[in-house]
């Protein structure tokens, strides 16, 4: 373990919290994956290989993304912009859809699909650092500052939202957080949140996806009972998963039914994704699904010190938004699971089955340690220059 970390730079519990993810992930979904492995008529195992593979690719960009010093992903960061934008337009336009929604490119050559918004989110990220790293002096400036800012995050909210409304609030709430700790005015902002409400509003009135907002949130507000004597089966009822994540959540009890032991894997449509939590929750109980939020929030918590540690005002913004970004998706997930917001389709970072969201995640740990890793270079420069100053002699004098 030593050698590992010593070729590993950064802040060790960063490392070790996503091996523990990792590994907890490899034996939620090898658990979750049977009702999908049956339908395709695949084995278990082959989708634990593919998720193994994803995981040690994962690791593989998180290591040579901390090797690479922080810095330069400002400038990589206008490139990604540059890419994203109309990456995002095709989508929309010609990306494969699944569930009436536009979320993801197929890649010809291996015939796998990527999904777009993954990009969209940590290019969105560091180019916001980047821009309010160098506009502090000028951050007041409406045209030279809050325009461009302001922009950039408005033009993915829309294209993001026309198709994945949930992350491109997410999106957005971080973004928000990352303006107000760059110092933009708090009216400001204001202003542009009622102008992404009225957007907000357009795109659940008119969107193309309209029908399925609509539904989700009618039905989490107003849960429809099922009438024996009308002989509606559940899997008709409009909280259907809903309802059987908390049925997961309540039968596994404190100390969970134990691993591979989930009944309601069997029911709920995407337990191996969307609602890995509630699987998790029942096969490992209460504390295991407080020990996983434990993890996400210490997770954050050491993102936070980098922030406060950092000596570059870009350093501090990438770890913040970063930080922010996986932290609050995984709020959004467990939250879904035990029934505290609306169903939506977000994984769960570094545990859910899936292959650009593991990646992708990868890459923004990647740069926080990159952060980190700067931290500690710095401080071990300093110590050094503090032992090689030669020390003061005081002559002392006899009475």
């Amino acid at each position: 373990m030593e050698q590992l970390f010593s070729k590993a730079k950064g802040d060790r519990w960063i490392w070790i919290i996503v091996l523990i993810l990792s590994g907890w992930s490899l034996l939620a979904v090898y658990s979750s994956v049977g009702t999908l492995a049956y339908k395709e008529g695949k084995g278990t195992e082959m989708y634990l290989l593919k998720h193994f593979s994803i995981i040690a690719i994962g690791f593989v960009l998180m290591y040579f993304s901390h090797k690479v010093d922080y810095r330069y992903y400002a400038g990589i960061s206008k490139l990604l912009m540059l890419i994203t934008i109309p990456l995002l337009l095709y989508t929309l336009l010609f990306g494969s859809k699944v569930n009436d929604a536009s979320r993801w490119v197929t890649i010809p050559v291996i015939n796998q699909t990527f999904q777009t918004s993954d990009l969209a989110k940590l290019a969105l990220i560091t180019f916001l650092a980047r821009m309010l790293s160098r506009k502090q002096e000028e951050i007041k400036d409406v045209k030279k500052s809050f325009v461009p800012i302001m922009g950039s995050v408005c033009v993915i909210f829309v294209l993001i939202a026309l198709a994945n409304l949930s992350t491109a609030l997410m999106l957005f709430g971080v973004s928000i957080l990352l303006l107000l700790i760059g110092r933009i005015s708090f009216k400001q902002i204001a202003v542009v949140s009622l102008g992404v409400g009225f957007l907000l509003s357009l795109v659940i009135l008119f969107g193309p996806r309209r029908q399925t907002y609509y539904s989700r949130i009618k039905s989490f507000f107003k849960t429809e009972e099922v009438h024996t004597e009308e002989r509606v089966s559940f899997q008709d009822d409009k909280n259907y998963q809903a309802n059987n994540a908390k049925i997961a959540i309540a039968t596994g009890g404190v100390f969970g039914k134990g691993p591979g032991n989930s009944m309601q894997r069997n029911v709920l449509p995407h337990p191996y994704s969307d609602f890995i939590f509630a699987i998790i929750i029942e096969e490992y109980g209460t504390i295991g699904g407080v020990i996983l939020l434990t993890l996400y929030i210490v997770l954050m918590y050491r993102c936070i010190r980098i922030v406060t540690m950092s000596p570059r005002a870009f350093g501090a913004f990438l770890a913040a938004g970063l930080g922010f970004s996986l932290t609050i998706q995984a709020l959004a997930n467990m939250a879904v699971a035990v029934g505290l917001g609306p169903v939506t389709g977000v994984p769960l970072p570094l545990v859910s089955m899936g292959g650009t969201s593991i990646l992708f995640t990868s890459v923004a740990l990647g740069i926080i340690l990159s952060v980190s890793r700067n931290i500690e270079e710095l401080k071990g420069k300093e110590e050094l220059e503090e032992k090689a100053k030669p020390k003061k002699v005081v002559v002392g004098t006899l009475a």
